[in-house]
């Protein structure tokens, strides 16, 4: 009986083994299929993101310039940035379109959003219409109709000499003038409000009707309302859209170049960082120049999102 039991322990545990190594070998079938079919992404993954990344990190230490092998000469491309007066230049001007462009953006945004929460006719349609702008708003056309709208006879001085203001005014090219040119650039960012109107009216239907029924009750007016309820309830999503709307408008490129030339407009006036970067890179050929510029704004935008989320834990409520 010992033996019987002995040899029927045996078995159970080799049936066991046996089946751990069928259930392994399907499970490694099962990823080497899984792996086939995503290996033409994971290809493209590595040989057009990852590769060029750190490729132009390396050129960041270099002064390549397409024609000539490339010589590392250590940090001196990051040091001539200190002295590049352009490259100054083009910190200002994006710090400017950010710092006035993206709040406004919000702000619009999220009055277009709290309009449509209150149960418009057709907000399907609605919708729709005013995603649109963040649909074309970086493309070469919306650009030259920009181009159309702020020149020197276009749509908007037709529309103020309608309005019988003088020729002092209506003269005005407010794309060539550089007191006026980065304004048209900061109008066509807050006129790109379409996603960030749909992330802000996604939160507004998640903020419990409760609270509003209970301020409703206790008499609280409208603006105590948005106040004290929509602001702390939909904080996480403005810090959500601040982050991500800085990201982007930091990487506008397509506007300044239709609108200002590649030349960056009048007294530099639409000399966007990214904008400079392209002239360094692809007017003058300095590659590792152009690196140098890339990983800076990179390490500008990691520096601003993590102070972004340090000042953001005392202001952003989370529920949970």
């Amino acid at each position: 009986m010992k033996q019987l039991g002995l040899f029927k322990r045996r078995w159970r545990r080799k049936m066991s083994q046996i089946n751990l190594n069928s259930r392994q070998s399907k499970t490694w079938t099962s990823y080497k299929y899984a792996i086939l079919f995503m290996s033409p992404w994971i290809v493209g993954l590595v040989v057009f993101s990852i590769y060029p990344i750190f490729y132009s990190l390396y050129l960041a230490f270099t002064n390549f310039n397409l024609f000539d092998q490339a010589e590392f000469i250590g940090i001196e491309n990051f040091v001539t940035l200190i002295g590049d007066r352009r490259y100054l230049t083009s910190l200002v001007v994006t710090g400017t379109f950010v710092g006035i462009g993206v709040p406004l953006q919000l702000a619009f945004a999220l009055g277009l959003a709290m309009i449509l929460y209150q149960g418009v006719y057709g907000l399907k349609y609605f919708r729709a219409i005013y995603y649109l702008p963040a649909l074309l708003g970086g493309s070469v056309a919306i650009a030259m109709l920009w181009r159309l709208v702020f020149g020197s006879g276009g749509l908007l001085n037709g529309l103020l000499g309608a309005l019988g203001l003088p020729e002092s005014i209506t003269n005005i090219s407010w794309i060539s003038n550089p007191d006026f040119a980065l304004g048209t650039l900061i109008v066509l960012r807050v006129w790109q409000f379409g996603s960030p109107m749909l992330i802000f009216l996604a939160g507004l239907k998640q903020i419990p009707v409760e609270m509003y029924e209970a301020a409703y009750i206790d008499g609280v007016n409208p603006f105590s309302k948005f106040l004290y309820i929509t602001m702390p309830m939909l904080s996480p999503i403005i810090l959500f859209n601040l982050i991500m709307q800085i990201i982007f408008a930091f990487q506008s490129f397509t506007p300044a170049f239709i609108i200002g030339g590649p030349t960056g407009g009048a007294v530099d006036s639409l000399l966007l960082y990214t904008l400079y970067l392209f002239i360094i890179a692809f007017t003058f050929f300095q590659m590792g120049y152009a690196s140098a510029i890339a990983w800076v704004l990179v390490i500008l935008l990691g520096a601003l999102t993590l102070l972004i989320f340090k000042l953001s834990k005392r202001i952003v409520y989370y529920e949970n």
